[in-house]
């Protein structure tokens, strides 16, 4: 199996930013698309950004476009997610995904996913 790690999380005023990062050992995140998805206390686990295997195909859901970012760099095995003009609602857990073979550009759906990290805290105050 292969173990995402998130880390990055923490606290931030309303306007500010965090750069999350997801790392794993063992095999290559190389050739699978690669998701961050977010939960909040009492809320369904929701899609935040996906990204091809190339890096070329990037989704995001509509209340971060403009202020996330995701990229990754495969010969680190790392995806990253910067959030920038964070605002209180995008306070969650974040987790980061690791798609299954044949969904290559990346997906909104949960399902679509093989590997899940532990999840990072992020808190944004008002």
């Amino acid at each position: 199996q292969m173990q995402p790690v998130e880390s990055g999380g923490g606290l931030v005023q309303a306007g500010g930013s965090l750069r999350l990062s997801c790392a794993a050992s063992g095999r290559t995140f190389s050739g699978l698309a690669m998701g961050w998805f977010r939960q909040a206390p009492g809320k369904e686990r929701e899609f935040v950004a996906s990204i091809g295997w190339s890096g070329g195909r990037v989704r995001y859901v509509d209340s971060v476009r403009g202020r996330f970012t995701i990229s990754r760099d495969n010969a680190k095995n790392t995806v990253y997610l910067q959030m920038n003009s964070l605002k209180p609602e995008d306070t969650a857990v974040y987790y980061c995904a690791v798609g299954k073979t044949g969904y290559s550009a990346g997906s909104y759906y949960p399902s679509n996913y093989d590997y899940w990290g532990q999840g990072t805290q992020v808190t944004v105050s008002s």
